[in-house]
């Protein structure tokens, strides 16, 4: 996993993620109940490891948590969130889904396709919440 330490001695864990849109609905996937924190939603994706170009880590991601073969468009934003003892480096891609097979659960607990009228009924973690409301202009009803 790409992992960093700043000056603050504060580890930096590079995270990138897809946004996937079909017909007006967003995927976003349940992060699994032995996860750091778990049953979160946020859009798919994952860990950067040593080495590994963010379109590659991302393509690496779907196909382990959701049996998803896609494309990686262009970098819609990142954004670095601090959480107790460590940093996330957040970067969300534009993704398309390869048609083919379905889509299954594999180190998910699930999946949903919502809109993004829908995003408030879904809790996301805070970086994913921030990423989205300052990149995408989602907001959460409050």
């Amino acid at each position: 996993m790409s992992v960093q330490t700043d000056v603050v001695g504060k580890k930096t864990v590079r995270v990138v993620a897809a946004v996937v849109e079909r017909e007006g609905r967003y995927l976003i996937t349940q992060r699994r109940d032995s996860a750091v924190l778990a049953n979160l939603w946020e859009f798919p994706g994952g860990k950067v490891e040593p080495g590994e170009a963010d379109e590659d880590a991302l393509r690496r991601e779907l196909r382990e948590r959701l049996d998803a073969e896609a494309r990686i468009g262009k970098k819609l934003g990142e954004k670095l969130h601090d959480y107790d003892g460590y940093r996330v480096a957040l970067a969300l891609y534009e993704g398309t889904l390869v048609e083919g097979k379905p889509l299954r659960a594999l180190r998910v607990k699930d999946f949903r396709w919502v809109a993004s009228s829908e995003f408030d009924q879904y809790p996301f973690p805070d970086a994913d919440q921030q990423t989205m409301d300052q990149l995408l202009g989602f907001t959460r009803a409050g």
